[in-house]
């Protein structure tokens, strides 16, 4: 069994910092050791390879719980394969992902997590995992889902938007949450008011509004807080878990804090757009708002405070990426004269860890809480802890070791994720993970990747480890 050190370096979970070696054995970290230990320095004597990590921070991998890869909509898919955005992820310092199988109208759950399965079996460069979409909410597709949670598809996503596509009423939701009561699964709920922005979507259009940034402003924050307090009591009724995806304006939030003051099983995700990007950027000049158009919409710039102070209060507890890149060229300008026909989604995954390691560094967050949102509680929330989202004897080695110190500027002429523009372009952040592990295997050392389609591994969850 190959054994790695990882030493000198200052240890970063979300529980704890301490300046420890971490010895890995085969895929799994095996023990800790305070540096300087005889135990330490027994490991560095013994042959095994070493990784020197001094005057950087060794953290968990990434767990991203919210991707869209090869995702359909809008007439078209996702511009990221499973092997170019877990590669991308990986570049970044995420070593894990959950993405969404979607069940199509008319189809079983089961056959579109069968599809997924297929789509990313044997192309993945880290580990995956899966949520499942529930398009039709019946008798039988509830039945299914008793099923897949005892397989490790623990989560099923509805939606209040996007009628005549995903669209689910308050009935089905309700079904849904009340199977969830009784299977553990937990509901995750897209909050919009999709039948009162389709009204107002044809409005602007009948009007000539057909901007980019008309697409922030029909999808008001009004409707996504409307929503989420009608999801919230939903859940109430039916004694069932909630997870609001994407939240992005501060009505939403305020919500959300009512529900948790409550002590409701009630979380709240948000994602790196909505906390550095704003309305602006969808009313940059020509078309070019179209790059920033997804859903929930980038709200006005004074949204961000909130979300930033829900995530150090906790009334946020996840930041994913919902990474869903659609190609500027080919993708987007499907929708030029028609903001409604732009594809709904941003690119993310490789950028994640640093943007939030950025918000580290301005003060925002501190060390553990940046490990905490971004590694530990979604690997505790998705079923996924503590083999993920810690460092600690028994879990997978999936390690980054990180520079604090290095600066770079985000661009498309450097990301590695198969999208030909960059959300962030321009942007100068601090902070770049330099080695990557995962499952103790090196898939990224020092601007080189040196991973493979394939390594990654398909992953059962259990259900959510919050419920109280």
């Amino acid at each position: 069994m190959e054994r790695t050190v990882i030493s000198g370096g200052l240890v970063v979970t979300a529980s704890e910092e301490v300046e420890a070696d971490v010895l890995v054995e085969g895929e799994r970290i095996a023990a800790l050791a305070l540096r300087g230990s005889d135990t330490a320095r027994s490991w560095a004597e013994s042959g095994a390879r070493t990784v020197d990590a001094a005057g950087h921070y060794v953290v968990p991998g990434g767990v991203d719980g919210h991707t869209h890869m090869e995702m359909p909509f809008g007439g078209t898919y996702s511009a990221d394969t499973f092997e170019t955005g877990t590669r991308a992820a990986a570049w970044g310092g995420t070593t894990t992902i959950v993405d969404f199988a979607v069940q199509g109208r008319g189809r079983s759950v089961r056959a579109g997590v069968d599809e997924w399965m297929a789509k990313a079996e044997g192309r993945c460069a880290i580990d995956y995992a899966f949520h499942a979409i529930l398009s039709d909410v019946d008798e039988s597709s509830l039945r299914e889902t008793d099923a897949l949670v005892d397989e490790g598809v623990t989560s099923f996503k509805l939606f209040m938007a996007y009628p005549g596509v995903f669209y689910s009423d308050d009935g089905q939701i309700l079904r849904a949450m009340q199977r969830g009561a009784s299977n553990g699964a937990l509901t995750m709920v897209h909050a919009e008011n999709g039948i009162a922005i389709d009204v107002l979507v044809e409005q602007a259009l009948a009007e000539g509004r057909t901007d980019p940034r008309h697409h922030g402003e029909v999808r008001k924050a009004l409707l996504e807080s409307e929503a989420t307090h009608r999801a919230v009591q939903l859940a109430r009724v039916a004694g069932s878990p909630l997870y609001v995806v994407h939240v992005s304006a501060r009505e939403a939030v305020e919500e959300l804090v009512r529900a948790r003051d409550m002590g409701l099983n009630v979380f709240g995700e948000t994602c790196p757009q909505y906390l550095f990007l704003s309305a602006d950027n969808l009313a940059e000049p020509g078309f070019e708002g179209a790059k920033y158009v997804c859903s929930t919409p980038l709200r006005p710039r004074e949204h961000q405070e909130h979300l930033w102070r829900a995530l150090r209060t906790n009334d946020l507890s996840v930041v994913s990426t919902d990474h869903c890149p659609f190609c500027f060229s080919g993708q987007k300008d499907l929708g030029v004269g028609d903001f409604s026909k732009i594809p709904n989604g941003m690119p993310g995954v490789e950028h994640r860890m640093d943007l939030l390691h950025q918000a580290v560094v301005e003060g925002r967050i501190d060390r553990r809480r940046w490990i905490e949102i971004a590694c530990a509680t979604p690997a505790r929330m998705f079923g996924l802890y503590p083999s993920k989202g810690t460092i600690s004897p028994g879990a997978d080695a999936d390690i980054v070791v990180y520079d604090p110190r290095a600066e770079h500027v985000l661009s498309a002429a450097t990301h590695h994720m198969n999208v030909d523009y960059s959300a962030y372009e321009g942007r100068r952040v601090t902070g770049r993970a330099r080695t990557v592990l995962s499952r103790g295997r090196v898939v990224v050392d020092g601007g080189a990747y040196l991973g493979e389609a394939g390594h990654g591994r398909y992953v059962p969850r259990s259900t959510c480890q919050y419920l109280i």
